[in-house]
């Protein structure tokens, strides 16, 4: 091989050379012209490049198609840039923040200076960005110095890009210029603005720039783009499906949560039926963890600030957190707790600790307090009084892996028993270019993250990684669960910690008679109850297994004259533990059905003449129709084995 060539690991593991210089592209005409059509971008050595960017040295290269997940954030965030180029020609002088590409699109944060704009121009943005991507012009990466940026926007008079630009270090800075817009950008984008052939702005929101709220709040425009026009339809329909099944809209309809200014934003208001299905979740997951050997313990709402000091939490999230609370006392400062971990350290160090006792499981339905901004609350799933189901373990260094693994048995059943069965865990892992953002020694570090990635391989999961995620102290396990849509969503998470242990000074006598440090395990399968019962909502569109339903029956008498039976056989069904709602309203019989069906019950006792005089009762289920005639065993039996099945 001459020095002018240079080795290209390919995505099938095989080794080729090639001469310096080559792109991503050119590697994939090499492999075929199907695939150099369709590829948007390059990840070389694991960092997403462009396509046509020159790779000089020896090389691991994948090549990213829209089926990649980075290779739709690359075409989206390409697309960010589309956006501004078409509101840069429709309105001159506009300003831009910034412009990720996010899960489900990209957005772009916009300030219109004196103009007024509500969306109603949206239709007429989305045709220049058409108009523009048919040009198919070239996404050029440049490098210039921080000088010249710094000049370049000085005399474009654009104080947030100057604001960003503040926040780089001196160096070289990259701009990506497509047609007549230039932008501040790392990149990576995709070849030409030809890809992107259908094009939808869904809405406007207001976002203040930096998310602080003393900056001046700019418009954010939200959007999506395909590369065929046909995916952009079948998207449309997916998102009518998901305004029907907005768990803000369904929750307020079955009368689940509520929430009010008076008391404050993002605290939502449990409603007696949503209280019952969370109280079910929470009896489910104690019962889970009691046949773990988990003990249940219940810590305070508040903290002293020196206990999230110690922890870590305060240096990493202070200005996330709600204010210091001062008392009487000078020198005494609390904070709404945060976090319920610090305080489950100081449980464990209560009292001296063998290596006969450990592992110890401690678990906890504790509420913790988060201060996100307003504008980016969002019903049950962005909030700042969440309840989360977490748990902490603490063991050897040579049980991790098999608590590890019996924590992950947990996050399955419990994804079993709720009907998400397509899942992936995500292997999150500090960025080795950011080491900054962790606490602790590499070596502990190094322990942590291979003993997830082998209790992961051990247990078979489908598994991607991700670098840069892992929490400040420890590696972790994300379970990705796709919705009935095909929406991704994080719930369940597993971290490994040999660092609060440190913090904490925690100790356990070992078998040699000397003291040693545990290892703590995270756990959290729900995450947060809050963001799991939106997630929840959304999947089933409100209707819950039949254990999980707050209103597993209504009992529906023909008339007043059957009113003291369906008494009855309400009772009987609840002495069996099964609990609904007796609807005695004077309305007739077919009204009954078609108001249990829209409060989604899962299922309908009809009691009249015919029921009473047979002793027995007529059963309708929800969205099925008629079941036919059962006696109370009959009925109680049958329930129950749906409700066995489900949870085995």
């Amino acid at each position: 091989m001459s020095e002018q060539q240079i080795n290209i690991t390919l995505p099938d593991g095989s080794v080729r050379q090639f001469d310096k210089g080559i792109t991503g592209h050119q590697v994939a005409l090499s492999i075929s012209e199907g695939l150099a059509r369709n590829v948007l971008a390059a990840k070389v050595n694991g960092e997403v490049w462009d396509a046509t960017r020159a790779i000089n040295q020896d090389a691991e290269v994948q090549l990213l198609t829209w089926n990649d997940k980075e290779g739709k954030g690359t075409f989206w965030h390409s697309s960010a840039h589309l956006l501004a180029e078409a509101l840069e020609a429709l309105y001159p002088g506009v300003k831009f923040g910034i412009g990720p590409n996010i899960e489900t699109g990209f957005y772009y944060d916009v300030d219109f200076g004196d103009r007024t704009f509500d969306g109603a121009e949206l239709e007429k943005i989305e045709k220049k960005m058409i108009e523009l991507a048919k040009q198919k012009n070239e996404y050029s990466r440049k490098e210039i110095s921080k000088s010249e940026a710094v000049a370049y926007y000085e005399q474009k008079g654009d104080e947030y890009k100057l604001d960003l630009l503040e926040g780089l270090e001196d160096g070289t800075i990259t701009f990506y210029e497509q047609g007549n817009f230039t932008d501040l950008c790392r990149g990576p984008h995709i070849p030409n603005t030809g890809f992107i052939k259908a094009v939808k702005l869904l809405n406007v929101a207001g976002a203040y720039w930096r998310g602080d709220e003393k900056n001046k709040m700019l418009t954010r425009i939200y959007g999506v783009t395909f590369p065929k026009a046909k995916e952009l339809q079948e998207y449309l329909v997916l998102l009518e499906e998901a305004k029907k099944r907005d768990h803000r809209k369904l929750g307020r309809e079955l009368e689940l949560f509520t929430f009010s200014e008076k008391v404050g934003q993002g605290l939502p208001l449990w409603l007696p039926k949503g209280t019952l299905l969370r109280e079910r979740l929470v009896n489910f997951m104690k019962k889970a963890q009691d046949k773990s050997g988990y003990q249940q313990v219940a810590t305070p709402h508040i903290g002293h600030k020196a206990l999230y000091e110690t922890s870590g939490h305060y240096a990493k999230y202070g200005k996330d957190s709600f204010q210091p609370i001062a008392t009487p006392h000078e020198g005494e400062e609390f904070l709404l707790k945060p976090m319920n971990c610090p305080h489950h350290c100081e449980i464990y160090k209560h009292k001296p600790r063998s290596y006969k006792d450990l592992p110890i499981r401690y678990a906890e339905f504790g509420t913790v307090y988060r201060y996100e901004q307003s504008g980016e609350l969002h019903g049950l799933t962005r909030v700042r009084g969440f309840t989360q189901d977490d748990a902490h373990i603490f063991c050897r260094p040579d049980q991790v892996k098999e608590e590890f693994i019996k924590v992950i048995d947990l996050v399955l059943y419990v994804f079993k028993a709720l009907g998400f069965e397509n899942y992936t865990a995500q292997i999150s892992l500090r960025d080795p270019e950011d080491k900054e953002k962790y606490i602790g020694e590499d070596a502990l570090w190094d322990k942590a993250e291979s003993d997830i990635i082998e209790a992961a391989k051990e247990k078979g999961l489908d598994t991607v990684t991700e670098l840069g995620e892992a929490a400040f102290y420890g590696p972790k396990l994300d379970f990705m669960v796709k919705d009935a849509l095909g929406r991704s969503w994080q719930l369940g998470t597993i971290q490994v910690d040999y660092n609060l242990p440190n913090r904490f000074e925690l100790e356990y006598v070992g078998s040699d008679n000397q003291r040693h440090r545990p290892v703590m395990i995270h756990r959290a399968p729900f995450g947060s109850l809050e963001r799991f019962v939106a997630v929840l909502i959304e999947h089933c569109a409100g209707n819950f297994p039949l254990w999980l339903s707050p209103e597993q029956i209504n009992i529906l008498p023909i008339s007043e004259k059957f009113a003291d039976y369906a008494e009855q056989i309400k009772q009987q069904l609840e002495d069996a533990d099964i609990s609904g709602n007796l609807d005695n309203r004077d309305e007739k019989i077919g009204r009954k059905i078609r108001d249990s069906e829209m409060k989604k019950v899962p299922f309908m006792i009809i009691v009249g003449e015919k029921e009473q005089a047979e002793g027995k009762l007529s059963v309708r289920k929800h969205g099925q129709g008629d079941l036919g005639s059962f006696t109370v065993e009959e009925f109680v039996a049958y329930f129950k084995n749906i409700i066995t099945e489900s949870l085995n």
